[in-house]
């Protein structure tokens, strides 16, 4: 779910033609759920096909990814989630119990035969299985588009990679990436700028949203540091906030006081005991430097055999996949070596496997 900074981040509306030639490392795990909430039936029903697989997530994946690459030169690298932290349990658990009450609310709005109601309650069920995380991978193994597992959290990795310079910003519409210091975070990175409110039943624009650090913090007069005490006095995945402390509130207190050590004991007493693990777990991530960014030739019988032959994809649909990937190969390739020189920085020789 991501930490709610929104009211105190400085962020600017960008053009997706600004980011071209760029790599962004994509949180793939936050992708597959917002592709596995929108893409659905008016009933509110996932895409499956006739051997009962959930491709509703291959759609969004294959059709964004390739034109973000071919139509706006963006040069995406996705990142898999790997094992939660042990303190994400509890938010785990309140998670499924959130699916299982939508469920029931969906399956309830469909038996009335109302189907607005059905299907802002059915976004709300998403579930990414492995067998769905399996397909994802195969799919962008097909396109020759790079993908990485983390060691935890994918938002840990990403903006790792940002840090040191082998992306240009992590991609991802959770705040929690600037807690693991990334210096920028590229938000809605998206082709038709929408999003649904399931609360409202509403569907509302979207425009691309550039944060950068430096900036963020310059404006708000705190350090990396105090932006993490704000987000515990929130709450993040890994603990539960205070009461009645939102992000201007928690603003101000670490503002006066520094840092949670210096504040008062009636506020110190209502946080969450684990609050100094809860900031190692931003400020010394689990991350990993054995990958590799490169782009791969397209495996385009792969693409074939896999979407249209195994999941249902008209030949047609796939063609329009495979024809917007093969054009932009030499611009992938040429740019891998390329993009690296323009930043001037050295390409790790782990990252050229």
């Amino acid at each position: 779910m991501g930490v709610k900074l929104a009211p105190i981040v400085v962020r600017k509306k960008i053009r997706l033609e600004q980011l071209r030639g760029k790599t962004l490392a994509i949180d793939a795990n936050c992708e597959l759920y917002q592709f596995l909430s929108l893409i659905r039936a008016p009933d509110g029903s996932l895409l499956k096909d006739s051997a009962g697989n959930v491709t509703s997530h291959l759609v969004g994946l294959a059709f964004r990814t390739t034109r973000l690459i071919a139509d706006y030169g963006v040069r995406p690298v996705f990142v898999f989630d790997g094992p939660p932290h042990r303190l994400k349990r509890r938010e785990i658990e309140r998670r499924r119990a959130q699916r299982e009450k939508a469920v029931e609310a969906w399956h309830v709005a469909l038996e009335r035969g109302d189907y607005s109601t059905a299907f802002s309650k059915a976004v709300m069920t998403s579930t990414l299985t492995k067998p769905m995380i399996d397909d994802a991978r195969r799919l962008l193994d097909a396109l020759g588009v790079p993908f990485i597992d983390s060691p935890t959290e994918a938002d840990a990795q990403i903006a790792y990679m940002a840090r040191i310079g082998d992306a240009w910003a992590a991609g991802s519409k959770d705040f929690d990436c600037l807690l693991y210091g990334t210096p920028r975070l590229a938000r809605f990175v998206t082709i038709t700028g929408k999003e649904y409110l399931p609360s409202k039943g509403i569907t509302r624009p979207l425009e691309t949203e550039l944060i950068e650090l430096e900036n963020l913090l310059a404006k708000l007069d705190i350090t990396l540091e105090q932006l993490i005490d704000v987000a515990i006095l929130i709450g993040t995945d890994y603990n539960r906030g205070v009461r009645g402390i939102g992000p201007v509130k928690a603003l101000r207190l670490v503002k006066r006081y520094e840092r949670i050590e210096n504040m008062p004991e009636p506020v110190r007493e209502r946080i969450s005991p684990i609050y100094s693990e809860v900031r190692e777990i931003f400020l010394h991530p689990d991350v990993r430097d054995d990958y590799s960014l490169l782009y791969s030739q397209p495996k385009l019988d792969e693409l074939f055999t896999f979407l249209s032959g195994e999941r249902g994809f008209s030949k047609e649909r796939v063609q329009v996949i495979a024809d917007r990937i093969k054009r932009s190969t030499d611009f992938l390739r040429q740019a891998d070596l390329s993009s690296w020189a323009k930043d001037g920085v050295d390409v790790p020789a782990a990252h050229l496997k």
